[in-house]
C-alpha cells in the first residue's frame, strides 16, 4: 500500500512540474516570437521556437507521466516506464528537426546580409526576462526530477537550462547587433539551433540506449556486486546483467551458494539478496536471482545430465538386494558429474556383511556410470 501510495506521489509532483513549466513555456513562446517579430530579432525569434520546444517536451511529459504510471498487467508485466523512454525519442527527434530547420533558415538569409533586419533595443529587456526565469524553472524542475528519479523529468529540466543559456547567446547577439556588429543576431540565432540540435541527439542516443538494454554504469554494478557478496550465504557471483526501464533498474544475478544445502535454504539466500538489493538501490525496481551451486560460466559444454528418474533405476539395479529399504537419495550436480546420496535405516550399519557389500555396490556403480563422481552411504537413526 505505501508503495503505491509512492507512486502516486511521484506521478502527481512529475506532472505538477511539467504543468508549471508548460504554463511558463506559452508565456515565454508568445512573448519571444511576437517581440521577436514586432521588434526584427532573428536570434529572439529562435530563442522563441527553442521555447516553443520546451514546451511540446512538457506536453510529451504530462502525457508520458500518465501512461507510465500505470501498473503492471498481463500484457505489461514489467509496468510501462519505457512510455516515458518512448516520449524522450519522440521530443529528441523534434528537437534536431527544429533546430536544424532553424539554422538552415538563418544560414540562408545570410547569404544577404544587406536583408538582415536590426532588432530593438527592448528585446534585451524580453531576454533578461527569459533567463532569470529559465534559470529558476531548471532548479525547480530537477529538484522534482531528483525526488521522483525521473529521467525524462531531468532531460526537461535540462531543457529549462539550455533556454537560459540560449538566451544568454540571444542578449550577447542584439547587444553586439546594437553595437555596430549586424551578423551578430544571426549568429546567435545559429548558435542557439546547434544546441537545440546537440539536447535533442543526447536525448535520442541516450533513450535509444535504454531501449536496447544497456546497462548500468560499471561504478552502480560494482556496488551492487559488494553489496551480494556481503550477503550470508553467499560465496560468489559469476554474472550479473542489469537493464533499465525508466528510471528504474532490472538486475539477474547468478549466485554461488554451498551445493550441499537444501533447496529452501537457497531460495531463502535469494530472497535476502533481492530483498537487499531492492532497499539499498533506489533504481533497482526487481531482481531475478538464480541460485548456483558452482561457478559454470566458463563452461560452455553442455552434456545431458542423470535425471532423478535414471538414477532411481541405477539404485534399483545396483541396490536389488536392499531397494526396498532405500529410505531417500539425494544427488548433487558438480563440475559436470553428479553424487549420489543413499539413506538407509540405522540397523543396516551393524550388519558387517552387507556393509562390504554395499561398499562393493557403490564402487561398481561408480565405475560402470561415467556422470557418476562419488556414491555415498548415510544411515538414518
Amino acid at each position: 500500500m505505501a508503495e503505491i501510495s509512492e507512486i502516486e506521489r511521484d506521478r502527481k509532483l512529475k506532472a505538477k512540474a511539467s504543468y508549471v513549466g508548460a504554463a511558463i513555456n506559452v508565456s515565454q513562446t508568445l512573448l519571444k516570437i511576437g517581440f521577436g517579430m514586432l521588434w526584427q530579432s532573428s536570434a529572439l525569434i529562435a530563442d522563441g521556437i527553442h521555447s516553443l520546444s520546451d514546451l511540446l517536451s512538457d506536453f510529451l511529459v504530462i502525457v508520458a507521466v500518465r501512461m507510465g504510471s500505470r501498473e503492471a498487467d498481463h500484457e505489461h508485466p514489467y509496468g510501462h516506464r519505457r512510455f516515458e523512454t518512448i516520449a524522450t525519442i519522440i521530443l529528441g527527434l523534434s528537437l534536431i528537426i527544429i533546430g536544424g530547420g532553424i539554422a538552415w533558415s538563418v544560414m540562408k538569409r545570410m547569404e544577404q546580409p544587406e536583408h538582415l533586419s536590426t532588432p530593438d533595443v527592448m528585446s534585451l529587456g524580453i531576454v533578461a526576462i527569459s533567463i532569470l526565469v529559465n534559470e529558476w524553472l531548471y532548479h525547480y524542475t530537477k529538484r522534482i526530477a531528483k525526488t521522483t528519479r525521473s529521467k525524462l523529468l531531468l532531460a526537461n529540466a535540462w531543457h529549462q537550462r539550455s533556454d537560459a543559456i540560449s538566451s544568454v547567446v540571444v542578449l550577447f547577439g542584439i547587444g553586439a547587433v546594437l553595437l555596430g556588429y549586424p551578423l551578430a543576431d544571426a549568429i546567435a540565432a545559429i548558435v542557439v539551433a546547434l544546441m537545440v540540435v546537440k539536447i535533442g541527439l543526447s536525448q535520442l542516443i541516450a533513450s535509444i540506449k535504454e531501449l536496447v538494454d544497456t546497462s548500468l554504469p560499471p561504478h552502480l554494478l560494482a556496488e551492487i556486486r559488494a553489496a551480494i557478496l556481503a550477503i550470508e550465504g553467499v560465496e560468489g557471483i559469476h554474472l550479473l546483467r542489469s537493464r533499465q526501464m525508466g528510471e528504474d533498474a532490472l538486475l539477474d544475478a547468478h549466485v554461488i551458494v554451498d551445493p550441499r544445502i537444501t533447496v529452501s535454504e537457497g531460495h531463502n539466500i535469494s530472497e535476502a539478496v533481492r530483498d537487499e538489493l531492492v532497499s539499498r538501490f533506489d533504481d533497482v525496481m526487481d531482481v531475478l536471482v538464480h541460485i548456483d551451486a558452482e561457478n559454470d560460466e566458463g563452461k560452455f559444454e553442455k552434456t545431458t545430465p542423470l535425471y532423478r528418474r535414471d538414477v532411481k533405476v541405477l539404485l534399483d539395479n545396483y541396490f536389488a538386494a536392499v531397494k526396498s529399504d532405500i529410505i531417500d537419495f539425494k544427488i548433487h550436480y558438480l563440475d559436470g558429474q553428479i553424487e549420489v546420496e543413499v539413506i538407509l535405516p540405522f540397523f543396516m550399519s551393524e550388519q558387517a556383511e552387507q556393509l562390504t557389500q554395499l561398499k562393493a555396490q557403490c564402487e561398481q556403480m561408480k565405475l560402470d556410470v561415467e556422470k557418476i563422481a562419488k556414491v555415498l552411504i548415510f544411515f538414518k537413526i
